[in-house]
């Protein structure tokens, strides 16, 4: 019998594929665009880029759904005399993880293909061995032969992705740079196009933000916030999954792979929305896993919860392994659990209901 091929929704592919590091979200907006406004009844843009689309106005209460579209990424910052390029972070690397890797320069004029280098390690000293180098002491190789010829082809300034694309690797599960969080933009974007066809069951106002920068401090997350004023709003990002060698669960706690979506429990995450999405996880059969937060989360949420006089904030998270390397590792069917899930939260959200506890 023939194995069932993995389908891998268009969607999230396009979403894979464009590449938006931190305060370059363009081409992730274009996917927006494409995928994402037809199913609204309002489609906004911003001046921090996010994008708002809003399904049934007159609703109440006011959901916000959140997911970035920002990826990890760096950033020009000088060229040599020799024509290698120093670059800058976006977002939080591991700097072990850098030399070696295949990059795009985004630049004006179009695409620019180089190699982060750093010395060989047949070059350095015992001593040197042992330490991970700083990111002064790392650069772009892009072929060229002198200062003036680089900057005929790239500006300071210009952004820079690895280029690691999506890839199948067994099954469902599949590996990606950038899976945080085209994962998660995907996933509330995804809930709105399908809350569109069940638009005569919805009594809440819902608004899915992909939202911008949250790799450098969730900005796009806190504008939206104070634009839409939600009663409850949810993050979705990706989590730990901590099913995996030299990781002690007693320290991180035990998320796994494929074990659906993570519903944080804690101080940033309202009781009323964590037990609704607990309580729709168990009506509808979506296998799920709870995760303690005990402080403010590195996610969305933690805008939007302290946004104006408050919002019912919740995070659920897509099980992930290697977060922030350039292969990200995701099952495919946590994603679109994850989907069911908040889909079938915004269904159960009676009139009147905000999170008030």
């Amino acid at each position: 019998m023939a194995k069932k091929q993995t389908i891998v929704p268009p969607f999230l592919q396009a979403l894979l594929d464009a590449r938006s590091p931190t305060g370059a979200e363009n081409e992730a907006q274009d996917v927006l665009e494409k995928y994402l406004k037809p199913a609204a009844d309002k489609y906004e843009k911003d001046r921090m880029g996010n994008r708002l689309a809003t399904l049934n106005p007159k609703g109440n209460p006011t959901l916000m759904l959140a997911g970035h579209m920002d990826e990890l990424g760096f950033i020009i910052r000088y060229v040599d005399d020799k024509g290698f390029i120093y670059f800058d972070v976006l977002g939080g690397h591991d700097r072990v993880m850098i030399p070696g890797r295949r990059v795009v320069v985004l630049t004006k004029g179009g695409e620019v293909t180089g190699v982060t280098g750093k010395r060989a390690i047949h070059l350095m000293s015992p001593e040197d061995r042992k330490k991970v180098p700083e990111i002064h002491q790392m650069w772009i190789d892009i072929g060229a032969k002198s200062r003036d010829e680089a900057l005929e082809r790239v500006s300071i300034g210009d952004p820079v992705v690895y280029q690691h694309n999506f890839e199948l690797i067994h099954g469902t599960i599949g590996a990606s740079r950038a899976f945080d969080n085209k994962s998660g933009c995907y996933v509330v974007s995804e809930t709105l196009r399908r809350l569109a066809e069940q638009k005569k069951k919805l009594s809440a106002k819902v608004v899915s933000v992909a939202t911008t920068q949250e790799e450098i401090g969730t900005r796009g997350a806190v504008t939206s916030s104070y634009a839409i004023k939600p009663d409850i709003g949810i993050a979705v990002d990706v989590g730990h999954a901590t099913d995996h060698p030299d990781c002690d669960p007693k320290q991180h706690g035990l998320q796994k792979l494929g074990g659906g979506p993570i519903i944080g429990r804690g101080p940033n995450i309202n009781p009323f929305v964590f037990e609704r999405l607990v309580k729709c996880a168990e009506k509808e059969n979506i296998p799920h896993q709870i995760e303690c937060e005990p402080r403010p989360t590195g996610t969305d949420a933690r805008a939007i919860q302290m946004a104006g006089e408050g919002v019912a904030a919740a995070v659920v998270s897509i099980p992930l392994r290697y977060m922030h390397t350039p292969s990200e590792v995701v099952d495919l069917a946590d994603v679109e659990n994850t989907v069911k899930l908040i889909t079938a939260f915004a269904l159960s959200l009676k009139k009147g209901e905000r999170g008030i506890w």
